[in-house]
């Protein structure tokens, strides 16, 4: 397959910000793909080589691309940093750069092929060592004498991760009921399935080759993480037991890190709720799942959560996190940041999944198959059917220096939804309890240009919710109070890695930012009220034609929420429920 096909794709993606079109082109170009090569094709389109899981990376720096591009184009390294500065992008700088030079080579190359590409860039990728960065500018170079300019700037931007198409995995899988299924309304099966495996290309393959009815045998895996199930919030405890059907089992809403635990007798791996693999972080959690289980395979999810050595007393996400990305240290920090993991919820065991089974008869599975240590706990819910009671476990969380709590469904549809968000599991907050509910997670989608003391950094960042039916992020407030002065000096450095000169596709907004970045980065924040506004686009046309909902008065909570992936923030649909929630206490 001649790489140029996906090149072509690439760029009429990218001329577009119209869902229905992209999906078009993406459905032309699974097409065009061979069987045997589709699930190449689906990580690369991701701009990534193998799914999260796996945690390879291509990871060439700028200046590694710089070196690569002065090697080919024959310009001087100043030279093709000035017209990268220029362009802001190194991908079109290899384009513009290239472009000239393939006039008479195209009569006699032979064309870039997807296997080529791929292959490439996977040693790229696992090259390490002495002389590594000799060996990738070696091998990229390789790649881009033989590419026209327009494949050099994919290939550019795939090898920096910044590939930007603005494509969600929902619309590469829509591409795929389209292509593969019996329409768009097959995603459901398919989705289903990468619910339950987290790997776009596995499920690609699948479908392509096996059709529906192999994507509806599609069975978990241990060492492929299950995307996980998702809660949804309310405002009082009426309203949550109303939702449940009159009771619900409520627990404790842990301040820590969320993690998926695949336990055999070969060994035990750990997964972050953005399903990246952690295994190598959490050696004590590791030593302490295997001496609590009782099982040949079992999946189990929980909260991991730093401990004081002295008063186990529970200590704040932002100290767990800073276990996160420490390859070196990990001996060290195990000593000076013990953590402990809480199970909540059993999802396989020994051949068999449990995602289908009601919720109490899962926490039965857990406590039979794992015994509580000093290093395994699990949390103790309280089935009730009364908001009083409920209420009354509330004070306590807030006393005792919890978040809240989780109140989920004990019905008989009470299945572990994998993917998705929705109203079997339930938070409640103390912070909900006030006019609006206060915490929430946003994306930035963009920045303005710091005036007076600001000037050189941001002043203010422009925050989206996640619109989880067209897949796209719609603003809804600007975020400029609760940084500290260090935080501000840092944020352009921040988001440099993000940068890009226009909305990106997936950002629905009607204020034209100064900055704009890829919607990647997830913040908490706080508000004092929800109020319609003209100029958001979150909840756009629901409460009152061309008006949508915004947060007055935001203010940054401290948290960077790196253990969530853009997906993962606040929803339109929770914005627009907390709305309507709001007015009713008014």
């Amino acid at each position: 397959m001649k790489y140029s096909l996906i090149a072509d794709a690439y760029k009429n993606i990218e001329s577009t910000s119209k869902r229905l079109e992209m999906t078009d082109y993406l459905v032309k170009l699974i097409k065009q793909t061979p069987k045997n090569l589709l699930s190449k094709v689906a990580y690369l389109t991701q701009g990534k080589l193998h799914p999260d899981f796996d945690g390879i990376e291509i990871s060439m720096a700028e200046r590694m691309v710089i070196m690569c591009l002065v090697k080919i184009s024959g310009k001087k390294k100043n030279e093709v940093t000035k017209t990268w500065k220029i362009i802001g992008d190194l991908g079109s700088t290899a384009d513009r750069l290239l472009s000239e030079q393939y006039t008479m080579k195209l009569i006699t190359s032979l064309p870039l092929t997807v296997e080529k590409v791929y292959n490439t860039l996977d040693k790229i990728a696992h090259t390490s060592g002495k002389g590594t960065v000799g060996i990738k500018v070696s091998l990229l170079a390789d790649l881009l004498i033989g590419a026209t300019s327009k494949e050099a700037r994919y290939l550019v931007r795939t090898v920096m991760g910044k590939l930007r198409l603005g494509i969600g995995d929902m619309t590469f899988l829509d591409a795929l009921a389209i292509a593969y299924g019996e329409g768009k309304h097959s995603r459901v099966d398919v989705e289903r399935a990468y619910n339950m495996s987290s790997d776009l290309g596995l499920v690609s393959e699948t479908l392509a080759n096996e059709g529906l009815e192999g994507i509806r045998r599609f069975r978990i895996r241990i060492g492929r993480p299950i995307r996980p199930m998702l809660c949804e919030r309310l405002t009082t405890a009426d309203e949550i037991l109303t939702k449940l059907g009159g009771w619900g089992s409520a627990e404790f809403k842990y301040d820590g890190l969320r993690i998926q635990a695949h336990i055999t007798s070969a060994g035990i791996s750990l997964f972050s709720r953005r399903l990246e693999n952690i295994t190598s972080q959490f050696p004590d959690i590791i030593k302490a799942l295997a001496s609590s289980v009782n099982a040949e395979e079992l999946i189990v999810e929980g909260e991991c959560v730093a401990v004081d050595p002295n008063t186990d007393e529970m200590l704040p996400f932002q100290v767990v996190t800073q276990r996160r990305g420490r390859k070196y240290e990990i001996k060290r920090m195990t000593k000076e940041i013990p953590v402990v993991l809480i199970l909540f919820d059993a999802l396989y065991v020994d051949g068999k999944s449990l995602i289908d089974l009601p919720y109490l008869k899962r926490r039965q599975i857990l406590k039979k198959m794992v015994r509580e240590t000093n290093g395994i706990r699990m949390t103790h819910p309280l089935i009730t059917d009364n908001p009083v009671e409920l209420d009354a476990l509330m004070d306590t969380a807030a006393e005792t220096g919890y978040e809240g709590l989780v109140i989920k469904s004990i019905g008989s549809n009470s299945i572990y939804q994998a993917g998705a968000r929705g109203f079997l599991w339930i938070k409640y907050k103390r912070e909900y309890r006030s006019d609006m509910a206060d915490m929430v997670d946003l994306v930035v989608v963009g920045a303005f240009a710091g005036r007076g003391r600001r000037a050189g950094t941001y002043g203010a960042l422009l925050m989206a919710s996640y619109d989880e039916e067209l897949d796209a992020f719609k603003t809804v407030c600007k975020l400029g109070s609760g940084f500290d002065d260090a935080t501000l000096a840092r944020l352009p450095k921040i988001f440099e890695a993000d940068r890009i000169d226009h909305a990106h596709p997936r950002v629905e907004s009607k204020i034209e930012a100064d900055f704009w970045f890829v919607p990647r980065k997830v913040l908490e924040l706080i508000g004092s009220e929800l109020t319609l506004s003209p100029l958001h686009t979150c909840g756009l046309d629901i409460i009152k034609k061309d008006v949508g909902l915004a947060i007055r008065f935001p203010r940054f909570a401290g948290k960077w929420r790196d253990d969530k992936a853009s997906e993962d923030a606040t929803t339109v649909k929770e914005i627009i429920s907390m709305y309507r929630s709001q007015l009713k206490h008014v």
